[in-house]
C-alpha cells in the first residue's frame, strides 16, 4: 500500500510541477494589437532614393525626421520634415496614416497618398518599433522609432 501511495504522491507532484511550468505567463509569446501603438514616437530616417521613388531619376540621398502620432485605433498622423538631394521637400508637414498590428507584433503603416508605406516590427510593450520602407519602389530607408509621449 505504501508503494501505491508513493507513486500517487510522485504523480501529483509531477502534475503540479508540469502545470506550473506550462502555465507560466512569462513564457507565453507576446501579443500585440492596435492599442499597443498609442502616443507620440520620435523618428529619423536616412537613406538613398532610387528611381522611380518620388520622381528621382538617379540615386539621391534623402532624410526625414519627425513624429508618428498613433491614436491606438489604426489611425494616426505624421509630422515630418523631408529632404531629398539636399532640398527640403516637406517642412513640418502633417500627413494622416493608417496602420495595422498583428498579434505577432508585426504590422504596417501606410501614409495617405502619395505617401510611403512601411513594414513595422513592434516591441510588445509598445515603447518602440522598427520600420522599413516597402513602397514606393526605390525608397531605401529604415529606422527604429521610440515612444516619447503617451499623447
Amino acid at each position: 500500500m505504501r508503494r501505491i501511495g508513493s507513486w500517487v504522491a510522485l504523480g501529483i507532484g509531477m502534475v503540479i510541477t508540469v502545470g506550473f511550468l506550462t502555465a507560466n505567463p512569462g513564457s507565453a509569446d507576446p501579443t500585440c494589437d492596435l492599442k499597443t501603438l498609442k502616443g507620440r514616437y520620435l523618428f529619423s530616417l536616412t537613406g538613398t532614393l532610387l528611381p522611380p521613388a518620388f520622381g528621382v531619376t538617379e540615386p539621391t540621398p534623402s532624410a526625414a525626421a519627425g513624429f508618428h502620432i498613433f491614436n491606438g485605433d489604426g489611425t494616426g498622423k505624421d509630422i515630418v520634415t523631408f529632404r531629398a538631394g539636399g532640398n527640403t521637400v516637406l517642412l513640418n508637414e502633417e500627413a494622416p496614416f493608417t496602420y495595422t498590428v498583428d498579434a505577432d507584433c508585426t504590422g504596417s503603416i501606410t501614409v495617405a497618398p502619395p505617401g510611403p508605406s512601411f513594414s513595422i516590427f513592434i516591441a510588445p510593450d509598445g515603447q518602440s518599433f522598427a520600420e522599413i520602407s516597402t513602397a514606393p519602389q526605390g525608397n531605401q530607408v529604415s529606422d527604429v522609432s521610440r515612444k516619447v509621449s503617451p499623447k
